[in-house]
């Protein structure tokens, strides 16, 4: 074979077996993704149960709040949803037939033996009827303000709860970053790692408050809304029931059955005998 010839030869040999040689290298050294992440500590998946215990005995307070908030939630909606119950249907025509014969003793004996907001509130008003429009007037406002602070009684601890979790979920992660800090000045930054990791638990508590504020004053707000909605329908409808209601001819009538203890004087009562 000519020498000119066997130069080529040699240096495509020398590529093919520099190429195999590379090749086998590559395939026993690791790739610089696999050795990344052979480095890179590995992602640990933590339950909802573990993250709770991270919290601390924080967790417990904010815990029953979430309860609360369930109950008073639920407990809003069967009150405020519920339009029948606030204003049924039969109460409201009984009363306004018995309003168009004009039997408003009647009346009064029907929202007695038929509690319920707008026979409370009717009750009430007749009650004062024989006063003039003015007292009776009043009356509806100070029993719809008495029916509504009913309505309303545990919906406003939702507006406490809202105030009150982020409080104690922040009192939660000042008191853990306390601890983080103590543990870091007693024995240094030797793995900053850990120290990240000890935030980062501290931090649930503040996350757990926000959780449960949010929904609380979403709900307070809601129901408060629909609340004051019933309350303007009973108000509308009471107003119409005695919208002609004839004040003139009731003067001095106590349609009620409570007893009156505000008696004339008794110095009135005895000018008479002593003239």
């Amino acid at each position: 074979m000519k020498p000119r010839f066997l130069f080529p030869l040699v240096a495509i040999a020398s590529l093919v077996f520099g190429g195999l040689i590379a090749a086998s290298a590559q395939d026993k050294a690791p790739a610089p993704e696999a050795a990344a992440a052979a480095e890179a500590p590995k992602e640990v998946h933590k339950s909802l149960m573990e993250h709770i215990k991270e919290g601390g005995l924080i967790m417990v307070p904010i815990a029953l709040c979430s309860m609360a908030t369930l109950y008073l939630i639920g407990d809003g909606l069967l009150r405020v949803t519920n339009r029948k119950r606030f204003l049924p249907e039969a109460h409201v025509s009984g009363v306004k037939n018995l309003f168009r014969t004009g039997d408003y003793v009647g009346a009064y004996k029907f929202c007695k033996n038929n509690p319920s907001p707008f026979c409370n509130v009717t009750r009430a008003a007749l009650s004062m009827a024989g006063e003039g429009k003015h007292a009776t007037e009043e009356a509806v406002g100070a029993e719809v303000s008495k029916e509504n602070a009913q309505m309303q009684y545990f919906i406003s601890y939702l507006s406490v709860i809202g105030v009150c979790t982020p409080m104690i979920g922040l009192l939660g992660t000042v008191f853990g970053m306390i601890s983080a800090f103590a543990t870091l000045g007693t024995s240094g930054i030797g793995d900053p790692g850990k120290l990240a990791g000890a935030i980062g638990e501290v931090l649930i508590a503040t996350a757990s408050g926000l959780l449960i504020a949010i929904p609380a004053f979403f709900g307070f707000y809601w129901l408060k809304n629909r609340s004051a909605k019933l309350v303007h329908d009973m108000q509308d409808t009471i107003g119409g029931v005695f919208k002609k209601m004839p004040y003139e001819h009731m003067a001095g009538a106590h349609l009620g059955d409570e007893e009156l203890y505000a008696a004339m004087p008794n110095w009135v009562q005895q000018e008479p005998q002593n003239a």
